[in-house]
């Protein structure tokens, strides 16, 4: 095993042969995820998106039901049941609201260490590099899993007391069951995850590249606005398919009356080619790295 150190000026001593060190051991995803869960941060992004669905709930209470002639949207059908207020949030939360959460604990998660001047503390521990990242990326994703289920989990709680238990209503005019509507959810759910990753993947390498947590977290969520624009411009034709904005929306297809997968294996294909480059770009250049803070 090669010696894992903070860089050259740091001037840590190898413990390739320290008595009792495995590397193996280091860093254990409980202790990681038990790190991450006590911030501030992570507590006030658990309580905005707990209270979002009240907030929409009063919306609706104080505006009525959203009516539109010339289209129906998931928004216009939010109180029809609980399973259509559960994907009203997820409607709500696809395209901007849900990647702040995402870029938030990916990209804060190694920048705010060296901010703090505690990731050459880590490696000194010693830490192997590509260890520290993969652990660290990995309770990231599973806090950003967590904040994309809590909004059509506590939305299908909250819309249940108040619109009852029902059938999904589609924008199409067709519905289904409760009973059926509930694994579709969970389907649409895990793609809007899923089709994150790539927003995961950016922040996390440019967490990797500065010691400056907004930077990380706002560059990758400037990314998304620009590839979202982007996406508008329909002068561009085919070429809008290679962005990961144009799939965003492609969870839709598993709420219709036959389940359509095609557009979401696009959008999935796509956000993990993506991020397989980030991650080797954010690994290759955090390996190289003369970590001094």
């Amino acid at each position: 095993m090669s010696s894992d150190v903070s860089g050259g000026a740091s001037g840590v001593v190898s413990a390739d042969h320290a008595e009792g060190y495995r590397a193996g051991r280091t860093l254990p995803l409980r202790v990681e995820a038990m790190r991450q869960l006590r911030r501030r941060r992570t507590l006030v992004i658990g309580a905005v998106l707990a209270a979002l669905p009240f907030v929409m709930l009063a919306a609706f209470q104080i505006g009525g039901t959203p009516s539109r002639p010339d289209r129906t949207t998931f928004i216009d059908l939010a109180t029809a049941s609980g399973p259509n207020f559960a994907a009203t949030m997820l409607f709500v939360g696809t395209g901007f609201l849900l990647v702040i959460p995402v870029a938030l604990f990916c990209g804060d998660t190694v920048a705010s260490e060296a901010s703090w001047s505690s990731l050459r503390y880590l490696l000194a521990a010693p830490v192997p590099r590509a260890r520290l990242l993969a652990r660290k990326f990995a309770v990231g994703l599973a806090f950003s899993a967590v904040a994309v289920a809590m909004l059509p989990l506590i939305g299908l709680v909250v819309g249940t007391a108040a619109y009852g238990w029902g059938d999904l209503k589609l924008p199409t005019g067709a519905s289904l069951s409760a009973g059926e509507a509930l694994p579709r959810l969970a389907v649409a759910a895990a793609y809007v995850f899923l089709a994150e990753i790539v927003i995961a993947a950016l922040a996390f390498w440019l967490s990797t590249a500065t010691d400056a947590p907004l930077g990380a977290v706002g560059g990758a969520v400037f990314a998304s606005i620009i590839t979202g624009v982007l996406d508008a411009v329909t002068a561009l034709g085919g070429l809008r398919e290679w962005l990961p904005a144009h799939w965003q929306y492609a969870w839709a297809d598993a709420l219709q009356p036959q389940l359509e997968w095609g557009g979401m294996v696009q959008g999935v294909s796509l956000s993990l080619s993506y991020a397989a480059v980030l991650l080797a770009l954010a690994f290759r250049g955090f390996a190289r790295k003369d970590v001094v803070s």
